[in-house]
């Protein structure tokens, strides 16, 4: 999978489930279908009067994930939303109803002016599928953002025992001084963290 194949698929998906976290800390997850990429730019619309734009304005730190159920694979973007300038507002607003003509019906006439556009242009994608064994991860970094340190690591504690080895479900830490887990096969599953006999295995991430 490539970058662009990511956000080819995430435009081929109906609708996006996005997540943000409002002024008490409270998660929230909603669909949304009126988006397009300018670029590598993610866009979304959404009204100025909802509780989206007050989560935000208060926290722009958004999660996007489609999941394409007969492919049984994913695409997740991670990043923070920026309003888009109120002086390119219409053109992007212009361009969204064209990719979305359904958007006349929602706010016809002169209501389109409650839309309010914002677009993501620095984020983490990640594609992962269990259509392969091992599983696939792949990851890319748009517009200078940094990759998330996130899984299972095996420290210079390490034995050599192998137990990681034998009780992971896809096969994929190898043998070395320290053993090594392959990040971009790994389920994150946790079993070998929880079976090192000298706690050799730790959590990267939050």
């Amino acid at each position: 999978m490539t970058l662009e194949g990511c956000i080819e698929k995430l435009m081929k998906i109906d609708s996006l489930e996005i997540a943000t976290v409002d002024a008490e800390g409270f998660p929230h997850v909603r669909v949304i279908s009126a988006r397009y990429f300018d670029g590598d730019t993610m866009v979304f619309l959404t009204a100025r009067g909802k509780a989206f734009v007050r989560q935000l304005e208060h926290n722009p730190n958004i999660a996007v994930i489609g999941f394409d159920e007969a492919a049984n694979d994913m695409v997740r973007l991670s990043g923070k939303a920026e309003r888009v300038p109120d002086s390119e507002q219409v053109a992007y607003r212009n361009r969204m109803y064209e990719v979305y003509p359904y958007l006349e019906n929602v706010y016809p006439g002169e209501t389109k002016e409650i839309d309010v556009l914002y677009r993501v242009p620095v984020y983490g994608m990640e594609y992962f599928t269990l259509k392969t064994h091992p599983i696939t991860r792949e990851f890319f970094e748009v517009g200078g953002a940094e990759r998330e340190k996130k899984g299972y690591r095996i420290t210079e504690t390490c034995i050599g025992c192998a137990t990681c080895q034998s009780v992971c479900p896809q096969n994929v830490i190898t043998e070395g001084t320290p053993f090594v887990i392959n990040d971009d096969h790994c389920l994150q599953c946790g079993n070998c963290f929880e079976n090192c006999p000298v706690q050799a295995i730790e959590w990267m991430g939050d």
